[in-house]
């Protein structure tokens, strides 16, 4: 049974805000894919949640528009839209596939990319993607509007850096160069319609064999979505070749290991992970020799 809550359809950012600003236990809806399901099963999460404040009809959460320098994805914009996106498939492609392979049909149509970050679970999909690609959120409240970068906004699991009296509004991408490629990989229980066990996204450039830039993040295998930026800072200036990507994927395990301990699943997650995160980078290489050779 869902415990009754008092409910507003917000015409405009404005209303949003104040409304926040008035009540401590509010709380911003969407796709609603989060925590409808959280109510049902009566989540202490949720516990305190008084008023849902609805902002579907607010058409500056849910655009997707061009900027100078960026591309900016409104909070509230469902996976069905990014997916369909012909900026976003485009310039960040590994973000597509990433959030197509979540859920159902009808999940994408409702679940939204604010809400998957800001819900925070391990197993939020769209957010290796997003961390690897730099993405920014665009954070309002009454009194100012700021920047932070989705990596220092993930606290840890099921928590963030946003206040009460917050709505995140928009994520910004940073466009990328063209000599950057990239590989999305999803390991879940089943093929469709499961919840990941493991996720990756890498993205390398590279001159003249050498790496110039490497982004390397995972989810599901700690407790939030992580950057390994200790690794993709060891492999820079180097040759892209075999025994680097197999020490960076040795490192990489190591690294889970100490930000999560010895868990039940380390014994078939980590060999998995550290294959999975070679052959990514050896198939990105390969792609890019590929590239170079035809354009010679």
């Amino acid at each position: 049974m869902i415990p009754e809550h008092k409910f507003i359809n917000a015409d405009n950012i404005e209303d949003v805000l104040r409304l926040l600003n008035e009540n401590d236990n509010a709380k911003v809806i969407a796709g609603g894919t989060d925590i409808i399901p959280g109510f049902h099963i009566d989540s202490a999460r949720f516990k305190e949640i008084e008023l849902l404040i609805d902002i579907n009809k607010i058409k500056d959460f849910n655009s997707i528009e061009l900027a100078d320098n960026h591309l900016s994805i409104g909070a509230s914009s469902n996976f069905t839209q990014i997916i369909n996106d012909p900026n976003v498939n485009k310039y960040f492609p590994l973000l597509v596939n990433a959030v197509s392979q979540i859920g159902s049909h009808q999940i994408r149509n409702r679940a939204t990319i604010g809400g998957n970050f800001i819900n925070n679970a391990p197993c939020a999909d769209s957010v290796p993607a997003l961390l690897i690609y730099n993405a920014v959120l665009e954070i309002k409240s009454i009194i100012e509007t700021k920047e932070i970068p989705l990596s220092e906004f993930l606290l840890k699991q099921y928590q963030t850096a946003l206040n009460t009296n917050e709505v995140v509004t928009r994520v910004k991408l940073p466009f990328l160069n063209e000599n950057y490629s990239g590989k999305f990989y999803k390991l879940g229980r089943r093929r469709g319609v499961a919840i990941s066990r493991i996720s990756l996204a890498v993205l390398m450039k590279k001159s003249n064999g050498i790496i110039e830039d490497v982004r390397i993040a995972g989810g599901a295998v700690t407790p939030i979505g992580t950057r390994f930026t200790k690794i993709e800072d060891m492999m820079k200036g180097k040759a892209a070749k075999s025994d680097l990507f197999k020490e960076a994927a040795q490192k990489i395990g190591e690294q889970i290991l100490e930000l999560t301990g010895l868990r039940w699943s380390s014994i078939y997650k980590l060999p998995v992970v550290q294959q999975k995160i070679y052959q990514l980078l050896e198939e990105i290489n390969l792609e890019m020799n590929s590239v170079n050779k035809n354009e010679n």
